[in-house]
């Protein structure tokens, strides 16, 4: 994933996306609407792409999914979370991402499917489906391209307050 992420590798999203819609294949069975997890605007200009978006419309093409790649925002630029334990994550990303006003119609009393290339403590997946939720989504599930390997002791320290599916292409 890091070539994709940080390797300015758009193109693997093609590679991806046939990986991503067979793993989610039963989240995606019903039409809902893709939604990538947001970049910063300030980090998308430094990375040029939004990946998550990428794999989205990928995913969407196959599938036939609707994609709307500007649903949510990063109404603040967030420090990487790299190194951060579960809980930092969840503490700095809390109040970061919003629903965008002009695309709540949109939302309102569908099913939405968060699109992301990596999972790892579930921070962002929450934040994102919390705010899909409180703008008017019926439930949210989640699809990435990767998911971080289980601790040592077995657990993955995901939060899945709000979400109600994860499916991972690898």
């Amino acid at each position: 994933m890091l070539p994709f992420k940080h390797g300015d590798r758009p193109t693997l999203a093609r590679a991806l996306a046939p990986h991503l819609a067979r793993a989610g294949a039963d989240l995606l069975a019903d039409q809902p609407l893709l939604v990538p997890v947001p970049l910063h605007r300030l980090r998308l200009l430094r990375r040029r792409y939004n990946q998550a978006a990428l794999l989205a419309q990928a995913v969407g093409r196959i599938m036939g999914c609707k994609v709307v790649p500007d649903m949510l925002r990063r109404v603040r630029a967030t420090v990487p979370l790299d190194d951060r334990s579960p809980d930092e994550r969840r503490a700095i990303l809390a109040g970061a991402i919003a629903v965008r006003q002009r695309r709540r119609p949109v939302l309102v009393g569908r099913r939405v499917v968060l699109i992301d290339d990596v999972m790892t403590s579930g921070a962002t997946a929450n934040a994102c489906a919390a705010a899909l939720i409180d703008a008017g989504a019926v439930a949210v599930d989640v699809l990435v391209a990767a998911r971080v390997p289980l601790a040592r002791n077995g657990s993955r320290s995901i939060d899945d307050t709000a979400l109600r599916g994860v499916a991972e292409a690898v």
